[in-house]
């Protein structure tokens, strides 16, 4: 029998082409925004009808929905939805991102996750739950979110071009919206081999019952089996189990399995029945899993950084140049740099006298070619003349295209100085910085000294792997394609999550590099 649905128009707006997926808390329908010229996006009616207390659950709904729409924004591992409405037979909807992945729940039925992959999974649904239990905003107070139905199935595995594995988190606000459609005490929502105890109790819930859904999820996640089993699927069972009856040990279950202990004794904590005996907050649970990570990866990290075909990233190889004489007050004064651009380039005068870093193409033998124009401090521009130098790109698609170019200037007595620059994909600039670093496979760093800004001081060449040059240009042609509907802003910020996180295992990569090395001035 074919579905009534299809080709229905919802709002005027959006057309429904095909279901995509059913369960307990409703329908999910693919559908085309027609008002942006066709762009696909996922509609989900709730399984409940605001018939009855229309204005309170209609009231109700639209505050779950905008802070929906709010985390979302907020962090890039919880689905963004993007509107939500009522339709003729009264039956909520969200709209949200279309995301072609895979369920977790596929993903550990068909295969073993490898304990990084584990690690890089459940960091990143536990920095989508921290946004959410921190709280969002909403008229000048701040409303915690509990998910209440954290399960494999409610976690989505996409192919990110930037970021790799990337998880994001369904249905959130979803479980508390239909549980205000009935009697709290005596209607249980949920899925019963991962509810709390207390969550089975009807209690009025806080963080520590997806925590605790969490640590479920975690075992089967690294065993492929469940922590604890019910006699019959009943709700009458399930209670018994999860009050009573002991969880089951990593040796029991998967006697082969090698992990940390550390990792064992963050999993049957986050079981614990007693809500006070459990981690207290997801941070908890991060610093945990960041102290793991970090132990599994300096066993590897000087592999890593000698097998340039597998790095994810670009280490640049320097070359040493003579010593710097020195005054007679023992401080180095850089040498003068001799080229055509230094000959031709200025300080623009449109840009401030300060530490500012941005991008902007130069001419040299006849062609234009990408560069970046830093200024700093001249001592902070010395005391980098030897060092290691490590460069890094990171994309978004949505809400806005958005690329982080990062350039890393690292002196083992100095430490490191970052340079990051946002590049809007969707600006002509943008598109043209891209284009001329595939092109050339390199770009320039223009060092100009605040105190004498009016030349160029120091000019150097860092060159880009061709894996990252390959995917700059998908990347490029990405961007150009996609419909941006929303403030560049919210990208930026999402971008810069990625980046604070990623910044210690870089400079521990930089850790690795035996000595420093005096950076080709050639021009």
């Amino acid at each position: 029998m074919s579905d009534p649905n299809i080709g229905r128009f919802l709002g005027k707006r959006y057309q429904l082409q095909e279901l995509i997926g059913t369960g307990a808390m409703g329908r999910v329908y693919r559908a085309k925004d027609v008002l942006l010229g066709g762009v696909p996006v996922a509609v989900k009616f709730l399984a409940l009808s605001i018939h009855n207390e229309k204005m309170r659950l209609q009231d109700r709904f639209v505050r779950e929905a905008t802070t929906c729409a709010l985390l979302g924004q907020k962090s890039i591992h919880i689905v963004r939805v993007m509107d939500y409405g009522v339709d003729e037979h009264n039956t909520p909807y969200y709209v949200m991102e279309y995301l072609q992945g895979q369920s977790l729940n596929q993903i550990i039925r068909q295969q073993h996750l490898s304990l990084p992959r584990f690690l890089s999974m459940t960091r990143q649904i536990c920095l989508g739950l921290k946004c959410a239990h921190d709280g969002i905003p909403v008229d000048g107070s701040i409303y915690p979110i509990i998910h209440r139905d954290i399960k494999p199935s409610n976690m989505l595995v996409i192919q990110d071009p930037s970021f790799g594995e990337l998880l994001k988190i369904l249905d959130f606000g979803i479980a508390k919206l239909l549980q205000a459609n009935g009697d709290h005490t005596k209607y249980y929502l949920g899925t019963l081999a991962y509810s709390s105890p207390e969550q089975m109790e009807g209690k009025e819930l806080d963080n520590r019952s997806d925590i605790y859904s969490l640590g479920v999820m975690m075992f089967e996640m690294l065993t492929g089996k469940m922590p604890l089993m019910a006699s019959t699927h009943s709700f009458g069972a399930w209670y018994k189990a999860h009050h009573h009856t002991t969880p089951r040990t990593f040796v029991e279950v998967a006697p082969s399995l090698l992990i940390p202990k550390e990792l064992e004794n963050l999993v049957m904590s986050c079981l614990a029945k007693i809500v006070k005996s459990r981690p207290q907050s997801i941070s908890e649970i991060l610093q945990t899993l960041e102290s793991i990570e970090q132990h599994q990866q300096a066993r590897s990290l000087k592999h890593e950084i000698k097998n340039e075909d597998d790095q994810p990233t670009n280490t640049v190889t320097l070359k040493a140049e003579p010593e710097h004489k020195t005054n007679g007050n023992s401080q180095l004064q850089l040498a003068p740099v001799k080229n055509e651009i230094t000959f031709t380039t200025s300080w623009p005068k449109n840009k401030p006298i300060a530490d500012i870093v941005f991008p902007q193409p130069v001419p040299i033998n006849g062609e234009v070619v990408p560069a970046l124009w830093v200024m700093l401090p001249q001592q902070e521009i010395i005391q980098r003349l030897v060092c290691s130098r490590y460069n890094q790109f990171l994309f978004i698609t949505a809400p806005h295209p958005m690329m982080l170019w990062i350039t890393v200037l690292c002196n083992r007595k100095y430490g490191a100085k970052w340079l990051p620059y946002y590049l809007d994909l969707k600006t002509s600039l943008g598109q043209e910085m891209v284009k001329l670093m595939v092109k050339t496979g390199y770009y320039r760093l223009l060092l100009f000294a605040r105190e004498s800004p009016n030349s160029c001081s120091h000019i150097l060449v860092a060159s880009i792997a061709s894996a990252q040059c390959q995917r700059l240009q998908q990347w490029m042609m990405s961007a150009k394609a996609i419909v941006s509907v929303t403030d560049p802003q919210i990208s930026k910020n999402l971008l810069k999550q990625e980046y604070e996180k990623i910044k210690p295992k870089i400079l521990a990569k930089l850790d690795t590099i035996d000595t420093d090395s005096a950076f080709d001035i050639s021009g």
